[in-house]
């Protein structure tokens, strides 16, 4: 009996102490190296190609964190799934794409991303294992292009402006393989998902390649390319979100961190000219 006695009153001591120990109790403290003044932190999710979107994230990521927001970067090697993503909520923003191709998704896709700041450009180039310059292209020869409407019409103008075809007046940026109109050495193209380029450069005759995959298979664009888009490239990249949060004060807080000296500084030191600051 004594036994129950003790038994109870230590459940009763206990069920009181729980009910005033709310005073005792702190808040879990924040992660080392996290936002300061007990600010608390925001999770950012963003989607991005691996170079060099992912590397310039990487960089901005530690100083995001001391202003309280969780940089999580989710890599792709698609231009799908990053604005779909975006747009399902799945994402907070992305980071891969240019003014020109995010139009054309947003029209194809019924979406309404915007875009929110430009942080550089990847001037485009043309590359091959096969020929040293364009005139050494052969009757027949076959040229890869990526299957993407925008950057496919960005690499036809490319070829026009360095004399290898001809688009049909006023086709510019959204020309198509259908509006070539002159074709003198009966070049044949091959249109092929952006990502697949570099891997089929050994069987192509010439491959124009975007910068952020010729990076990735280790060409080095000013070295590499037989030509390349020039520094007033229209073709920025920008970071993207919706509608709903392009303003959020963590999506400001990255904007501000894209854009800052540190960034510029990296783009320059890190790849000489093959990428340029766009701000």
């Amino acid at each position: 009996m004594k036994k129950l006695v003790v038994s109870v009153l230590s459940t009763v001591l206990a069920f009181s102490l729980a009910a005033c120990g709310g005073k005792t109790e702190t808040a879990p403290a924040p992660a080392e190296g996290g936002a300061q003044g007990g600010q608390q932190e925001v999770t950012l999710k963003v989607g991005a190609s691996p170079v060099p979107h992912t590397a310039i994230l990487k960089l901005v990521q530690p100083k995001l964190k001391e202003q309280g927001v969780n940089l999580e970067i989710k890599e792709f090697t698609d231009y799908v799934q990053p604005n779909v993503q975006v747009n399902e909520k799945q994402l907070d923003a992305n980071f891969f794409q240019h003014k020109p191709y995010l139009e054309e998704f947003n029209k194809g896709q019924n979406m309404n991303l915007e875009p929110v700041v430009a942080v550089h450009i990847e001037p485009f180039g043309a590359y091959s294992k096969k020929v040293k310059s364009v005139d050494e292209l052969a009757d027949g020869a076959t040229i890869a292009l990526p299957n993407d409407p925008t950057n496919s019409g960005r690499a036809l103008a490319l070829l026009e402006k360095n004399g290898v075809i001809k688009l049909k007046e006023g086709a510019g940026i959204s020309g198509t393989v259908k509006d070539v109109v002159e074709n003198k050495k009966n070049l044949k193209f091959k249109e092929v998902e952006a990502a697949m380029l570099p891997r089929v450069l050994e069987e192509v005759d010439l491959a124009l390649i975007n910068t952020n995959y010729a990076l990735e298979a280790k060409l080095v664009p000013t070295k590499d390319a037989l030509f390349i888009e020039d520094k007033d490239s229209p073709y920025a990249n920008f970071l993207v979100a919706r509608p709903d949060n392009k303003d959020s004060e963590a999506i400001q807080k990255l904007v501000k961190e894209l854009n800052s000296p540190e960034v510029k500084k990296f783009l320059e030191d890190e790849y000489k000219g093959a990428i340029i600051p766009a701000f």
